[in-house]
Order: structure tokens, then sequence, then C-alpha cells
């Protein structure tokens, strides 16, 4: 029994030892896993800590440039204010009583042709500078016409910074005339409704003006004001070729809009400013035509346009003209003689009076007709009228003249009544009569073609 309880207490000893040493073993697996636990809490602390102390940094930094944008939104405040400051009291330097009309240049590019412009302006404005004050307005941000425009003490400096993108309606499009239309209408709307203008004439970056290209305006704004059935009113003739004008004095009514060089009263930009078209390809006289002029805008309104231009386009270069320039632009006659149009009775210009005065002046005209008509008219004495049948026997009789054979809108350029006048060789005038011409001027005329 002895021995046998002996041989029991082995197996027994065996088992106690290898308890205790699973014990010894799990317990360091556990010292072992405590300590990495530990490790990894101290590791999460000190990193939570760098991540607070970073989330700190970063609430610092906010509050720091919260602070600078306030005080660069007050700085930009106070700079706006002075701005405004400063273009009143340079607008009031400029104005010191109701001025005639503002005068706008457009320019975009070309800092020596803007100079020119700018020359020729001043050379007839400064004298008179506070019924007309002077504006540049640049479309975009070219360094030249910018430095070129705020180089002068006697004109106001605008810019148009247009950065919405240009999404055509036409394919092959340009995007030029699209951001030319925003231009316009940024700059009529700045001068019409921001400074608070009631005229303003409008010239291009490459335009010379005639010595009596202000006192024309002046005289002109009276008939704005007098008689609501003129639109506008413009210094340019298409057909102010040296060979085809004569007389400085002469002024008509059109049915067609001149531009270049042209005059405009708010009640009117009233009208065309909601309806500006988005673009329109070629000039900005087509612009203005696709924006109302021509349509329900237009009510039997008409222009007023001189015989002998008050403005000269010489942009050949930085355009699309080629030889459109070299046929129509570059032979314009600019008018030299100092017209003293305050004692100019323009009466027969208003609405009441014109069509009868224009009528008596085309009955006297002897007619002619046949194919070889513009051969007649070379060889008689005064006066004479042509009568074509349609827009392609217009544009051939045109052609044999040389006048300009486009039409816009159903009517030809510088057209009143369809009647288009113009000097032909000597100071004898040629008048191209619409097959309808004769009837809306109320001519009954035995002689009528």
């Amino acid at each position: 029994m002895g021995c046998d309880y002996r041989c029991l207490l082995i197996p027994a000893a065996l088992a106690f030892f290898y308890i205790q040493m699973r014990l010894f073993v799990t317990q360091s697996e556990y010292e072992d896993r405590l300590a990495a636990a530990i490790e990894s809490e101290n590791h999460c602390t000190s990193q939570s800590r760098l991540l607070i102390d970073q989330i700190s940094i970063q609430q610092g930094t906010i509050v720091s440039l919260q602070e600078q944008n306030k005080r660069q939104s007050e700085e930009c405040r106070q700079l706006k204010a002075l701005l405004e400051d400063l273009e009143r009291k340079g607008l009031k330097k400029l104005v010191d009583k109701v001025p005639v009309a503002a005068v706008v240049i457009m320019a975009c590019n070309r800092a020596d042709y803007l100079e020119r412009t700018i020359e020729s302006v001043l050379k007839y404005q400064s004298s008179i500078a506070s019924k007309y004050p002077l504006f540049v307005s640049q479309d975009g941000t070219d360094p030249n016409v910018k430095s070129k425009a705020m180089s002068y003490d006697q004109l106001m400096y605008i810019q148009h910074l247009d950065s919405e993108p240009v999404h055509t309606e036409r394919p092959g499009e340009l995007i030029a005339y699209y951001k030319i239309a925003r231009h316009y209408k940024w700059a009529m709307d700045q001068l019409f409704y921001k400074h608070n203008f009631s005229r303003v004439i409008i010239l291009e970056d490459d335009m010379e003006i005639a010595p009596d290209f202000f006192d024309y305006f002046e005289a002109a704004a009276a008939l704005l004001d007098k008689d609501k059935s003129i639109m506008a009113v413009s210094s340019w003739n298409d057909n102010g070729q040296k060979q085809f004008v004569h007389d400085p004095y002469e002024l008509y009514r059109s049915d067609f809009f001149p531009g270049l060089g042209w005059m405009l009263t708010k009640s009117i930009w009233d009208e065309l400013s909601p309806k500006w078209p988005k673009a329109y390809p070629f000039s900005i006289v087509y612009i203005v035509l696709k924006s109302g002029f021509y349509s329900e805008n237009h009510k039997g309104r008409q222009f007023i346009r001189p015989e002998v231009c008050r403005t000269y386009n010489f942009g050949e270069h930085g355009s699309s003209l080629g030889q459109f320039f070299q046929q129509y632009l570059q032979p314009i006659k600019l008018n030299d003689v100092k017209v003293d149009w305050k004692s100019r009775d323009l009466s027969y210009l208003m609405k009441d009076k014109y069509t009868k005065h224009f009528a008596d002046i085309v009955r006297k005209a002897k007619p002619i007709q046949g194919t070889d008509a513009v051969l007649k008219a070379s060889n008689i004495e005064g006066d004479v009228r042509i009568q074509y049948k349609d827009q392609p026997d217009f544009e051939r009789i045109a052609r044999q003249l040389g006048i300009f054979q486009e039409w816009k809108d159903g009517i030809p350029r510088t057209s009143f009544k369809g009647v288009v006048v113009f000097r032909y060789q000597t100071t004898r005038r040629v008048f191209l009569v619409g097959p309808d011409s004769l009837r809306q001027l109320g001519i009954k005329d035995a002689r009528n073609i």
C-alpha cells in the first residue's frame, strides 16, 4: 500500500509541475501583452496629444486667417470707397455743369490706335471738356492699352473684366463677336446708369474726328430732345467717299443706322439694354441692328447722318476688313470745314417737315431710265433720279456707280424711304429711287418712271 501511494504521488507531482509551468508561460504572455497594450496606449496617447496640438495650431491659423480676411475686406471696402470718391472728384473736375454728352472710346488691345484717337479727340475737346467728359472703356487686360489710357489726366478710364465663359450659338462663330457685344452693353450701362449721363457719344479706338464734331453733336442733341422719332445721330455716311460728297452743311434722315461715331439718349438705351444681343458678327452696326433698331423698337423712327463724315476710320490693321477698307473706308472724306452749327436752322430735319423737304428735292431731279441710265446721268446737268426695281437691280446700278451695294434688313445703306442719295462727279445729286419710294414720299409727277 505504501508503494502504491508513492507511485501516485509521482504523477501528481508531475501534473503539478506541468500546471505551474503553464501558469508561468501564461503569466509571461499576459505580461508581454499587457506591456504591448500599455505601449500601444502610450503611443495612442502621444498621437492624440500630437493631433490635439495640430488641431490647436490649425484653429489658431483659422482664427488668424479670419482676422486677416476681415482686415482685407475692410481694406477693400475702404479702397472701393476711395476709388468711388476719386471717380466722383475726377468726374466733377471734368464736368462742372450739365454736359451735352459723355464721349466714350471703346478699346481693347491696340494701344497705338487708341493714342491716335485720343489725341484727335483732345484736339477739339479740351476747350469744351466740361460739355463732353471723355472716357476710355477697355475690354480685357492688355497692359499697354491700360497704361496708355491712364497716362491722360483729361479722361476717365473704366475697364470691363469678363471672366464668364462664352458659348457660341452657331458653328464657326468667333468668340470676339460675343466679347464686343458684352463690352458695349457694360460700357453703356456704366455711363447711363452708374454715371447718369443723359446722352452718350460712342467712338471706336481707330477713329479721328472733324473740327466741328462736337458742335455738330450739340446741335443734334437739340434735335434728339425735340423729335422723339429720331432714334440716334451718327457722324458717318457709308457713301461718304471723296467722290460722292460735296456739301459739309447737308444733313439727312435715314432709315439705316450708320454707326461709327454715334450718339443716343438714355431713354433709347432703356429700350435697347434689355434686348441687347449676345453677339452679332462683323461690326457694332450689326449688333445695334439686331438689338432692336429694326424690330419692334424701330417703330418708324430714323437716324440723322451728315453728307460729309465727321469721323474717319483709319483701322486697317487688327481687323478683317482687308479690301473693304481699301475700297470704302480709306477714301472717306473727313470734313475739314468748321461749320457754325449754332447758326444753322435744322428744323427741316424734324419729322413733320422732313418728308416734304426731301420729296421736294427728289421731285426736282430729272428722271432717267434704261440700262444705260448711269451713262446718261454723267451727261445731264443737275440732279437726276434713277429707279431700281428690287435689290438685285439696286446692286447692279450701285456697282456701276461705285457706291455701297449692301442691304440690311430689307433696306440699302443710307436710304430714306428706299431712296439713296449721293453726289456724282460734280455737285450733281443722284437719287436711286425704290419701286415704292415716290408713293411713300407723296410725289405725284407725270415724269415719274
